[in-house]
């Protein structure tokens, strides 16, 4: 269980390691042509309203998993991991909960303590709390490096998009141990709104009370 735990956490969160790494230096200034990049990407992920698709984790050994996605802003997103693994990750637009039905566990965790809480906001903002510390080009798009700005030394979030049309293709968690996790998404298309309840994980231990 504890393996799990820490994908989970590299998944999800920006997670504390048991000691503290050399502190990072602080990021040189965007320019002004990066600013506008960075603009323009906060812009789509502020006009991100209900949609789903497919997505791909490579953990930090290399091991890939698929599953399906449905994101509802503000607040609410939804991945479904494939067989054989039994992992579910929900947020209800205050907490992650994630399941596990191979294990019978069920774990939360506030919603802003996660890489989840950056583009579920209603009003995405990347000058406050967070702190963009590089952008990078590609010929296929461009990635946006941030971190919290209380706590750099925690890890950093990846965000990788494409160019023309601007679309979010995944991110890259990296925790303070240099471990990373990697989520690709498939193309982003549009979908019906769910209710609150999809959102809402039920703890996978009463399935077994229900079944004696």
């Amino acid at each position: 269980m504890a393996v799990a735990r820490r994908r989970i956490l590299a998944l999800l969160a920006l997670a504390a390691a048991p000691f503290v790494i050399a502190a990072a230096p602080p990021p040189a200034p965007l320019s002004a042509e990066d600013g506008a990049l960075v603009a323009k990407a906060v812009a789509y992920l502020d006009n991100l309203s209900c949609d789903k698709g497919r997505f791909e984790q490579v953990d930090a050994r290399g091991a890939l998993t698929t599953g399906t996605f449905f994101l509802q802003r503000p607040g609410r997103a939804r991945f479904d991991y494939d067989p054989p693994s039994g992992l579910v990750i929900a947020s209800n637009g205050f907490k992650v909960t994630v399941v596990d039905h191979r294990l019978k566990t069920i774990q939360a965790y506030p919603l802003g303590f996660t890489p989840l809480g950056l583009f579920l906001a209603k009003n995405i903002r990347l000058d406050r709390g967070v702190q963009v510390t590089s952008l990078a080009r590609s010929a296929a798009g461009f990635s946006i490096t941030a971190r919290d700005r209380h706590h750099p030394n925690q890890g950093s979030i990846d965000m990788t998009f494409t160019n023309d049309p601007i679309r979010l293709a995944g991110w890259t968690v990296t925790d303070s141990r240099g471990q990373s996790v990697q989520v690709r998404l498939a193309a982003l298309t549009p979908a019906t709104p769910q209710s609150w309840r999809f959102f809402e994980l039920a703890d996978p231990a009463h399935d077994i009370g229900a079944a004696r």
